[in-house]
């Protein structure tokens, strides 16, 4: 065996040392080569994706992944200094169910939104500045925060927490983070860009359809719905809702609803002076929240549908504003930007537009209708009753020539129907010169439906004439008298009559107001009324009037109820400017 000289053994040993620090040299570059690899690979990743939100976990993961971090999460920074959304990564959803809620930008979390510079700690709770968790939070001890900015714009923060293996985050893991970041701010601004000339093209479409839909006279509903389907569609909201306000002008209510829990907050309403919605109907600005939970006034849609971002739009400019159009998303997504704000505001103003032209094309259609209604009274006045009287005047100066009893009779019956067509037309040249809203809500629209009402009672349809200006001549509370007797005329009918056929008239000239009721029933009976008839004679004694009842020679019983009308000065000046116009 050959003898090593120690010069020789030394040169050896130093030889092995050189090739084990080679090696370590060598493990180092291919692990720094290896984690290079995965921070490009991450970088690929994060910007393989042009969804704001869908970007936004991924970078999550991609950081996680790189620093072997067990939790991570990005927090969007908002205005005064707070945190709008955050993304976890790393948590199951038991433990997101059991957390109470999540970070408010506090403690540690907020000190690095007001000083936005990478933060790396061993224990989270060493810091000066920690806040603590909320309850059911999980513990985490090692910390490694790092700024993501857009451009010159501070966009939020990544927080990367929990390093496997129970070791601290190091300065490797603070540069390739950081690095990260850097790619993330690139990738979060084409999102953004991408989001923003998406959105626009929408406006575009959506501002062309609306405008095809106005000019070819589709329906106003159909125009509103158009318009919130394609504002919750330009947004990416998840529900939409358009709320006008009510006759009162106090209580904002859900007109068309589109998107997640629609049916429920169709059902919608609230009060102007103490909802989100009103405040931004009053001020004519665009409002919103990222959490409706802390909102200082009620949020209309978030209680039916569970929200988290909600924006209030109003529908039209300031001092004409016709409606709110109401936006929400899920709880946990990105809250609703100014251009996005702005880009509604300007989109809702087509709604107004639509508001706006339904409401001149009904002025339209009424005025159209009042003229319409005004043209035929005229014809009826001055061309139809005047030749029916004509005609009955004829009739009447033949009578006397008549030798024949029955022909005579005859004819004065025709000369009695006449007179009858002329009372009726003339009731309908009343009803005719009316305004629909008197119409509808005056007193000769409440007798058409009480007599109309008697019909299933009595089998048959009553008769009807009305004279006179009933809606504008017979004050209110004469008016509910004659209706309350015109109601226990008709009972008493139907319950003691038995009769086959029932006329009913009421006229409002000569200054009396005059309900006569006819039946050919059975008549009175030998005792007498009961408490209705005495009911009725005190109505009318109330107002000064008079009351009578009693049986028909040619079978049945006649009911005439009677009262003066005030105001009978009014009624001549009114019969005398219509004989001065000729009407």
């Amino acid at each position: 065996m050959a003898k090593i000289e120690p010069g020789a053994l030394i040169a050896h040993m130093r030889l092995d040392e050189l090739l084990a620090e080679l090696q370590v040299r060598l493990e180092a570059v291919l692990a720094t080569r290896d984690r290079v690899y995965a921070l490009l690979n991450a970088v690929v990743a994060v910007g393989g994706d042009l969804d704001l939100e869908t970007v936004l976990r991924r970078i999550v993961e991609a950081a996680t992944a790189l620093v072997d971090a067990t939790y991570g999460a990005l927090g969007v920074a908002g205005e005064q200094s707070t945190l709008v959304q955050f993304v976890p990564v790393g948590l199951s959803e038991e433990e997101i169910a059991r957390i109470e809620h999540w970070p408010h930008g506090l403690g540690l979390l907020g000190l690095l939104i007001k000083e936005p510079q990478t933060l790396r700690l061993a224990h989270i709770s060493d810091h000066p500045a920690s806040y603590g968790f909320p309850p059911g939070h999980p513990p985490m001890g090692s910390f490694l925060g790092v700024p993501v900015r857009v451009r010159e714009e501070v966009f939020g923060n990544l927080y990367l927490t929990e390093k496997r293996g129970g070791g601290e985050f190091d300065a490797e893991d603070e540069a390739m983070v950081t690095a990260l970041a850097s790619a993330a701010g690139v990738a979060i601004e084409n999102a953004r860009l991408y989001e923003e000339t998406r959105r626009r093209e929408m406006w575009l479409q959506a501002s062309a359809e609306v405008t095809t839909s106005l000019l070819s006279g589709v329906e106003p509903h159909e125009v509103l719905v158009l318009i919130a389907r394609r504002a919750r569609e330009m947004v990416g909201a998840d529900v939409v809702a358009v709320l006008l306000p009510d006759e009162g002008g106090r209580v904002l209510r859900v007109l068309i609803a589109d998107g997640e829990g629609c049916d429920q907050v169709a059902r919608a309403e609230a009060l102007i002076a103490d909802s989100l919605a009103g405040r931004a109907f009053t001020s004519g600005e665009p409002l919103m929240v990222t959490d409706p939970c802390e909102a200082e006034v009620s949020i209309v849609i978030a209680g039916y549908v569970s929200l988290g971002p909600v924006a209030e739009v109003p529908i039209g400019a300031s001092g004409g504003v016709r409606g709110v159009l109401s936006l929400g998303k899920r709880s946990g997504r990105i809250p609703f930007n100014r251009d996005e704000l702005r880009t509604l505001h300007s989109f809702a103003g087509q709604a107004a537009i639509a508001l706006e032209l339904a409401e001149s094309r009904m002025d339209t259609e009424r005025l159209s209708l009042l003229e319409d209604r005004d043209r035929i009274a005229k014809d009826l006045h001055d061309v139809v009753i005047q030749r029916l009287f004509a005609v009955a005047m004829t009739l009447m100066s033949t009578v006397r020539l008549i030798e024949r009893p029955e022909v005579s009779s005859r004819v004065r019956n025709s000369i009695d129907e006449l007179d009858g067509t002329i009372r009726q037309i003339r009731c309908t040249v009343f009803a005719l010169q009316a305004s629909p809203q008197e119409e509808d809500l005056g007193l000769r629209a409440r007798i058409v439906d009480l007599v109309q009402g008697a019909r299933g009672h009595l089998g048959f349809m009553p008769g009807l004439d009305m004279g006179g200006r009933l809606d504008s001549e017979v004050p209110p509370r004469t008016a509910e008298h004659l209706l309350a007797a015109l109601r226990e005329a008709l009972s008493n009918v139907v319950r003691h009559a038995e009769a086959s056929k029932v006329d009913v008239s009421v006229d409002a000239g000569r200054g009396r107001l005059v309900l006569t009721v006819v039946d050919n029933g059975v008549g009175l009976p030998a005792e007498g009324g009961g408490s209705g008839l005495r009911n009725l004679r005190e109505r009318a004694e109330r107002l000064g009037g008079s009351f009578a009842v009693g049986c028909r020679s040619e079978g049945g019983t006649r009911l005439v109820w009677s009262v003066p009308l005030r105001g009978e000065g009014r009624s001549a000046r009114l019969s005398a400017d219509r004989r001065r116009s000729g009407r």
